[in-house]
């Protein structure tokens, strides 16, 4: 299992975000989640964005941190990346 977060450098409604990711299914990424009190509602797509005041508590679970570009070349190579222009 690996799963994935960036540093929380994303702002929105007045707080930072992250991006959490699995590299190898969705499956995996929507059970870490579950286990780690994120709600679904959390889901993009592709990825969980989650608050900067919860990073450390998922890298405590098991979440590897690895920067912005790191995240997306891994999510890309999974074939799991959803392309900006085919979100919606």
């Amino acid at each position: 299992m690996t799963i994935l977060i960036d540093d929380p450098r994303w702002p929105a409604h007045g707080r930072l975000w992250s991006h959490l990711v699995s590299d190898r299914s969705l499956d995996e990424l929507h059970a870490f989640a579950q286990a780690n009190g994120i709600p679904r509602r959390a889901f993009d797509l592709d990825h969980y964005d989650v608050p900067e005041e919860s990073h450390a508590r998922l890298v405590q679970a098991g979440a590897r941190p690895v920067d912005g570009h790191e995240l997306v070349r891994r999510l890309i190579a999974s074939g799991l990346r959803v392309r900006a222009r085919d979100r919606y």
